[in-house]
């Protein structure tokens, strides 16, 4: 994954590692190709040779095979849009309906009016595994990773200069990747973008019968892409992290500030997710047992940035992943160090420019 192109020298992270803090711990993550855009398709489908490679190199499994539920009303355009993209884009898929799907799904209702379809080669990464992997080879290839150094200044320049309180770091380019932070990094060069973000309840729900929604038995991940309780996204994965817990969430959540979230205590998403779940899961018991928290920092239209910043080419610009960059991880990596380098991207990067935004971006260098 690296030894072809690697190129960044230098990591400065805000928090100590390991750290749950942000947006991309959590022991477990889907990965998919279910989506209404061709381009993440096409992304994903070397994302996912890569994250292969990774494996290969560091000798550690990353990805479980579990298959996609997407379920969905079969009038919405959403579910409509995944399954004309995964068919025209000859992805395996298993096509259910109400006669036959608990033969394929059981213990899940599938509701009237709604149609489904299995992305078979889809399934998880384990996500914090895959973070110190990643971690662990760059620091295999020489590179150096300083945690516990919050960016307090940037000075643009042909040399950036960065401060910390542990020091000051020069560069030719510099990537910006801060997450729910970034426009906090971002006001130091004059430049604000229309990110927001949420905190977002991961909640896990008790199996009645041990084993029923279980890994080992199975059990595919899932989306819904709407239903009678939300216009949102709902999605779930097996019973994994914690023995007999299903987790389900909901993709969406409250505004937030990243150093205060704990603060939030809005609820509202737990209520609805009782709801759905006590519909069609009947196996589940209808109150979350575990909720943990993390963050996402949306943009407007829910697609990534990455790009120069608009006033210094030599700042490159990673954020506004809105709750499903994470398995894009290898792919957005490679980008990123393309643009940093004068490159050609690899992709047409036309859908994750900044100046998508221009009449809510707002540069003041």
């Amino acid at each position: 994954m690296f030894s072809g192109s690697f190129k960044v020298r230098s990591v400065l992270v805000q928090f100590v590692l390991p750290h749950s803090r942000g947006s991309s711990h959590g022991q477990t993550w889907v990965i998919r190709k279910a989506y209404k855009q061709d381009f993440y398709i096409h992304m994903m489908e070397e994302s996912y040779k890569l994250w292969t490679q990774l494996e290969e190199e560091a000798g550690v499994k990353l990805y479980r095979q579990t298959g996609l539920l997407v379920m969905g009303p079969e009038t919405s355009d959403d579910y409509q849009l995944i399954k004309t993209n995964l068919q025209n884009n000859n992805i395996p898929t298993v096509i259910l309906n109400r006669d036959n799907f608990n033969q394929h799904i059981p213990g899940v209702n599938l509701s009237e009016g709604h149609g489904a379809v299995v992305e078979v080669t889809a399934g998880l990464l384990y996500a914090d595994r895959a973070l110190r992997t990643v971690q662990g080879q760059f620091l295999k290839l020489g590179g150096t990773i300083r945690d516990n150094e919050e960016v307090t200044g940037i000075t643009p320049g042909p040399l950036v200069t960065v401060t910390t309180p542990a020091g000051v770091y020069r560069a030719k380019s510099v990537v910006i990747t801060a997450g729910p932070w970034t426009n906090a990094v971002l006001a130091r060069t004059g430049l604000q973008l229309p990110l927001q973000v949420v905190k977002i309840n991961v909640c896990y729900w008790k199996e009645k019968v041990p084993g029923t929604y279980d890994v080992k038995k199975h059990f595919p991940c899932f989306i819904l892409t709407e239903c009678e309780e939300t216009k949102e996204h709902i999605y779930g994965l097996p019973a994994n992290e914690y023995p007999g817990l299903v987790k389900i969430c909901y993709h969406m959540g409250s505004p937030t500030d990243p150093d205060q979230r704990d603060r939030q205590t809005d609820r509202s998403d737990i209520d609805i997710l009782q709801r759905y779940v006590a519909r069609c899961f009947p196996g589940l018991i209808p109150v979350p047992a575990v909720v943990e928290s993390c963050m996402y920092t949306l943009t407007p239209d829910c697609h990534f940035v990455l790009d120069y910043h608009p006033s210094h080419n030599n700042i490159v610009i990673g954020a506004g992943f809105s709750g499903h960059g994470f398995k894009f991880g290898p792919i957005i990596g490679k980008l990123l160090s393309e643009l940093s380098l004068g490159e050609v991207p690899s992709y047409d990067l036309s859908p994750f420019t900044i100046g998508r935004f221009q009449a809510t971006s707002k540069s003041s260098l």
